[in-house]
């Protein structure tokens, strides 16, 4: 069972079961850190029947939160996110900012970055050098039928589907806030099809060229994915992330801010 294929569940299985199993076991370090100090803290200041010292326990709490996270050889950005997490929550509560922020803010990141939520996909949206890649790559083959993975708000796949009019181009987006920016702005594009869902149940038989702009997390069983189901002698092209342990046909190296690399492979007999 994909671990991905969770996302569909969201509305249902709430936000704790729409995690990926690494956001989980960020969620368990940071509470064995929490419990482990207020155990410990709890029982002695209750004694002393005197009030608990919040700005010195999130401090504690951080540097246990550190070094479960050293013990557990998390990448360095998630110990520096133990580490001030605690710290940080005490700051915020002591500016007594009204919660319906919060709850705004929420909200408000969950209608676009819902991707990095469920699946560690964080949106990225492909810059006009990739487009124009993707273009002559389009032009070279004999690609009809084109869809993009995680379209965002089709920065990619409205341009080329204007471009290429004779041809079929489809984008699939499960963030709400992004999939109704790029439904609004792909009004009017008849050979634009652009689609609500999660990826991973997307059907890719239909489609001779595939393109993703995801993140290192969901290559390898993105690409199991599309070699089960694409078509031998169509092609997948990954943005920035390689599919790992393949050797790609080609690369494509763009020249833009920051640097882009297209990763091409042609899907096997």
């Amino acid at each position: 069972m994909r671990q991905q294929q969770w996302a569909v569940q969201f509305p249902a299985g709430g936000i704790i079961a729409a995690m990926s199993p690494t956001a989980k076991r960020q969620i368990a370090l940071q509470g064995a850190a929490v419990i482990f100090v207020l155990s410990l803290a709890w029982p002695y200041y209750g004694w002393q029947a005197e009030q608990l010292p919040w700005l010195p326990l999130t401090l504690a709490i951080g540097a246990m939160a550190l070094a479960f996270a050293t013990l557990a050889r998390q990448a360095w950005w998630w110990r520096i996110i133990h580490a001030v997490f605690m710290p940080l929550v005490w700051l915020v509560h002591s500016l007594a900012i009204d919660p319906g922020w919060f709850l705004f803010g929420f909200i408000l990141l969950l209608l676009v970055y819902r991707g990095a939520l469920t699946g560690q996909v964080p949106l990225y949206l492909s810059n006009r050098e990739t487009v124009a890649a993707l273009d002559d790559l389009l032009g070279e083959s004999e690609s009809q039928r084109f869809i993009d993975l995680g379209a965002g708000v089709g920065s990619t796949v409205r341009p080329l589907a204007e471009r290429w009019p004779a041809r079929h181009f489809a984008g699939v987006e499960n963030a709400p806030g992004t999939w109704l920016g790029g439904r609004l702005l792909s009004l009017g594009i008849e050979n634009l099809d652009w689609r609500w869902g999660d990826f991973w149940e997307t059907p890719l038989a239909d489609f001779d060229l595939v393109y993703a702009f995801l993140s290192p997390v969901p290559m390898a069983e993105l690409w199991e994915k599309a070699s089960k189901e694409m078509r031998p002698g169509s092609l997948f092209v990954s943005n920035s992330f390689p599919v790992p342990g393949i050797s790609p046909e080609r690369l494509i190296e763009v020249d833009s801010t920051p640097q882009r690399v297209l990763y091409c492979y042609r899907i096997p007999a």
